[in-house]
């Protein structure tokens, strides 16, 4: 470095000679003073808020991609037409605590998002019972800490920048998450302005979606039938070449980057919801290939395709489901096949039955929005079009089709995380 930085000061001191000028001629003409050290007590992050909760709102946007994708694999939501064998662990349901991409594409991304909440709401932060920055980080650490409820057997969460926290149960994360989720509500409502309703609204979803996971079915009714009518909130995307991985749709990244992505024989059907093209009908090509031919999703047909993040059909599903009442079930099954151009249900109407169509239409409705996983969890039997265990994977040469319902803490969390080591 000292030898270019010599050769380029000579080369520039000789034009400025020939040109007359006479400025001296040192080593020193290229030299900079790097900044001082900035002191953190001169630093007011309260005045930046706004830009942190909206940083941490991007970074669950961010990590729902990646769930949504892992997830759908995991529940039959998605074929595997990927190579990597790490991804296929998902497809075949026996994931491994050293998976590599369990942690850099499900934990990290997750994890990020839920400790930057974190950050805005440790913050002593102005009018905090009606602060719009407050009431965005508790509805996003609500939703990240439900993903981890739902997706990961077991979690932690850090209580702030270097602070681990140890393995929570699943009980213990929903818990959590609907604490976060009732400040959302509160805050939001008490912000008052669109903003602040919107992320109450969502964050009642939330809620009562943390409540039916947990058992509390009175509970997940009563905020269910709280979210106002037509309520819907999306997670909005770009097209941002540069940095596509942050800001774009990741689902329909992998399907047309990187082919990783297949609709399976259950969802090829003529519903609207689960919009897809048959090979033939278009040009893409699969990474890897998958019996039947690469069908590729049309739910998010471009990079900046939005993702539904909650609304009041999802809380219309909720209390049908608590209500236990195959009666109201019913009327919700045939009222979206109605809306959906299809014929009204004419199966068996005892409890199980009806309950396993509900669950059905619920899995054409939300399809790959990253909910199904918590939805197998809570009733295995109701939910369809998962490879049972022990049948043979999809694409031939790998494991049979294995028995996790949900995903282990990475090794990596444990091996760094003083919270969660054993003396």
């Amino acid at each position: 470095m000292k030898t270019i930085r010599r050769a380029v000061t000579r080369t520039l001191c000789g034009a400025l000679l020939l040109s007359g000028s006479a400025v001296a001629c040192k080593d020193s003409f290229l030299q900079v003073t790097n900044p001082n050290l900035i002191d953190a007590s001169t630093v007011d992050p309260t005045s930046g808020a706004a830009t942190l909760a909206l940083s941490a709102q991007q970074n669950f946007a961010t990590a729902i991609g990646w769930l949504i994708m892992y997830g759908a694999w995991f529940t039959g939501e998605a074929n595997v037409s990927d190579t990597f064998p790490t991804r296929n662990e998902f497809g075949f349901r026996t994931i491994s605590d050293l998976n590599g991409s369990l942690n850099t594409d499900v934990w990290q991304p997750l994890s990020l998002a839920a400790s930057s909440t974190q950050i805005v709401l440790a913050l002593d932060l102005p009018n905090p019972t009606t602060n719009i920055s407050l009431a965005r980080a508790a509805t996003f650490r609500g939703f990240a800490v439900l993903q981890m409820a739902t997706d990961f057997c077991t979690g932690t969460l850090s209580s702030g920048p270097g602070k681990p926290g140890p393995e929570l149960t699943t009980a213990q994360m929903l818990d959590t998450a609907i604490v976060w989720f009732t400040k959302g509500v509160d805050v939001g409502n008490a912000n008052g302005t669109t903003d602040g309703k919107n992320l109450a609204s969502a964050s009642l979803v939330g809620r009562a979606r943390a409540k039916l996971q947990k058992g509390d079915k009175a509970g997940a009714k009563a905020d269910a039938d709280a979210v106002p009518a037509g309520f819907s909130l999306n997670l909005t995307f770009v097209d941002d070449l540069t940095n596509r991985t942050r800001l774009s749709n990741r689902l329909w990244s992998f399907t047309f980057d990187r082919g990783s992505i297949s609709v399976p024989t259950f969802f090829q059907t003529t519903d609207p919801r689960v919009p897809f093209k048959a090979p033939g009908t278009h040009t893409l090509q699969p990474q890897d290939a998958v019996p039947g031919g690469f069908y590729i999703q049309q739910k998010y047909p471009a990079y900046a395709s939005p993702v539904r993040l909650a609304s009041k059909l999802e809380a219309d599903y909720i209390s049908a489901e608590a209500s236990a009442d195959p009666v109201q079930q019913l009327a919700l099954i045939n009222a979206r096949r109605a809306a959906n151009s299809l014929p009204a249900y004419t199966g068996a109407t005892d409890a199980a039955s009806v309950m396993t169509e509900l669950f059905t239409q619920r899995a054409f409705e939300f399809y790959m929005e990253g909910k199904r996983i918590g939805d197998y969890r809570r009733s295995p039997a109701s939910t369809l079009g998962i490879a049972a265990t022990g049948s043979a994977y999809v694409k031939p040469g790998y494991a049979p089709v294995g028995s996790q319902n949900c995903y282990p803490i990475p090794r990596a969390e444990r091996d760094n995380n003083e919270a969660m080591k054993k003396p």
